[in-house]
Order: C-alpha cells, then structure tokens, then sequence
C-alpha cells in the first residue's frame, strides 16, 4: 500500500513539472486593446468646406454598432482647447464588437450644455431660437464671446430617416454631428458659414442603414413651359452663406500729405510751334504771352518772330500796303 501511493505521488509530481515546462517553452501573442487610433486625413468621414479650416488629425474608435471621428481643425484662438469635428455613424456594425456598442441615444438638453461647456471652457455661450437648416436637414447651434474678443460657436446636427421610412423596416441608421469653432478674426456669421459647407463623405454598406431617407425628386419646373429659371446673378434667388472665414486684409489708407506728395506732377504743355500772331484784342491788352494760339489772329495782323530774329511781314503788307498803319505795327 505504501508503496502504491508513493508511485501515484511522483507521477502527480512528474505531470505538474511537465505542464510547467510545457507553459514555459510555448509562444504566445502579444497584442494591442482595440482602442482609438489615428489614422490619415484622407480617411475622414465629414470634411470641413473648401477654404475653411485645414485637418490637423483624424482619431478614429470603431465600435461594434459603427463608427466615432474627432477630426481635429486649425485653431486660431486664445480660448482653451482645439478646434473639431466631431462625427458618429451609429446603426451598423463598426468590425469591433470586443470594444462595446455605443450608446444609440438621442440629443438632450442636458447632454448638450455638458458638451458646451466642456467644449469651449470659459466662454458663456447662448443657445440661437431660430430654426436653421444645411444640405443635411435642421441643426442647432450656441454661439458666444470670449474676455479676449474670439468669437465662438458650438452646434450639433442628427441626420435620420423619418419614422414612416422606419416603420418599413429600413433606414436604422444614424449620423450625429457635432462642431466646435473658436476664432480671434472671424464673425459669427463666418463661423456658421462653416455648419453649411461640410461635406459628411463616409457611408453606411447597406441599404437598410440608410440615414438620409428616399432621394428626393427633381423640381418639377424644371422643362416645365411657363416657369422661367434666373440664374442666381440676377438677384431672383436668395444667394447661399458663403464659405470660409478668412478675413480680408484691412486696407492701409494713405495720409493726405503723402498721397499729395506721391501724386504725378501734370506734363508740361509743349512749346508753341511757328509764328506768334497776336489776336484782335491785343492793342489795348498788351502782347499776347507764350500759350497765345495761332489761330486767334487775322491774316492783316499776322507778323511775328522766327527763331534766328527775322521779321516775317505779312502777305498783305507787300507793296503799297506796306505804308499802313496796321503793316506798320
């Protein structure tokens, strides 16, 4: 009996240092958590207008239900933080299912004054009443001033298809949007300019995670007899917010002294050419000076000096006619 169990005991001890050895001498693979990455600039899914803010980065979480961007933009401003935009594809399957789903909630009135504040600290921002809209549906948005006089906005957008599409069992998809801009140059005006102009360039694989809801038709004017077109030129159409805030450079205006002082001086009037011939009126005014004309005088009054100090005498004044009084002169 003893010697029964002394076998069963080193042959427990001889199994476990095998397995230490086995775990020992095997491989194994050293990998990264799914977490945000960074990827080009290229591979952002909404892009600012042209003329707008360059893309600083791009950092990208997929999730298990879509796809998170923090597109970073330039930043001119004194304000704390980093200009961005911020864009969420959330419905469909994002490849990453070991990082969670993303919560597929709606805006609140809450969640967007914590987002505010968080997002330009310091700035008390005013939330706009009016009802406002871009290519993409309805958006909001808060804008305010810094102590230091930078303009800032905050404004968010949720692209989704209408509930009657959804009831069809279709179009599950979402698009939240989300934008920060903070400037020292640029008006309010300009800063929305840029709500307008951004282009969202990623997709959903699959109809039915379509955001955007049905195409819309063609106007129906359009060939339609009787409805003239305008072009926009002409003042019959609303013109679009422009895009870009750049400001244009302030116009450096000259002092009055040095504009006069700058200011061509006026080109001297060429000498008179040919014989000078006073005019009818010259007997009692005196000779005629430098800029009399040629023209004024009569062909009995014509005599004047050539350049070598001839006098010229008057074709009227040959002959007898030369004894009077007017040749005389």
């Amino acid at each position: 009996m003893r010697r029964s169990k002394t076998c069963v005991l080193r042959l427990i001890a001889f199994a476990g240092l095998a397995g230490l050895a086995a775990g020992c001498t095997s491989t194994g693979n050293v990998r990264l958590p799914n977490t945000a990455e960074t990827v080009a600039s290229e591979q952002a899914l909404a892009l600012p207008p042209p003329g707008g803010p360059s893309i600083v980065s791009v950092v990208e979480h997929k999730r298990g239900n879509g796809v998170e961007q923090a597109i970073s933009l330039f930043t001119s401003s004194s304000v704390p933080g980093q200009n961005f935009l911020k864009v969420q594809f959330l419905g469909a399957s994002g490849a990453n299912p070991d990082t969670g789903n993303a919560p597929y909630r709606m805006f609140s009135e809450s969640g967007l004054s914590r987002e505010m504040f968080a997002a330009v600290p310091g700035v008390p921002l005013v939330r706009s009443p009016t009802f406002l809209q871009n290519s993409y549906g309805p958006f909001g948005y808060a804008s305010g001033r810094s102590r230091a006089g930078d303009t800032c906005i905050y404004s968010w957008q949720q692209i989704r298809s209408t509930r009657s599409a959804q009831t069809q069992a279709r179009n599950f998809g979402m698009i939240q949007v989300r934008l920060r801009l903070c400037d020292a140059r640029a008006t309010e005006r300009q800063l929305l300019g840029i709500v307008y102009g951004y282009t969202i360039v990623g997709t959903f694989n699959g109809e039915i995670w379509n955001p955007f809801g049905t195409a819309q038709n063609a106007d129906p004017t359009v060939g339609r007899p009787g409805n003239p077109i305008y072009p926009d030129e002409g003042g019959y159409r609303s013109l679009p917010m422009a895009i870009g805030y750049e400001p244009a450079p302030v116009a450096v205006r000259q002092a009055p002294r040095q504009a006069a002082a700058r200011a061509p001086a006026p080109a001297a009037l060429p000498p008179a050419i040919g014989p000078r011939v006073p005019g009818p009126d010259m007997s009692e005014a005196g000779p005629p000076t430098d800029a009399a004309a040629v023209a004024m005088a009569s062909p009995s009054q014509l005599q004047a000096m050539t350049a070598s100090g001839v006098t010229v005498p008057s074709p009227d004044c040959v002959g007898d006619a030369a004894m009077t009084a007017a040749c005389r002169r």
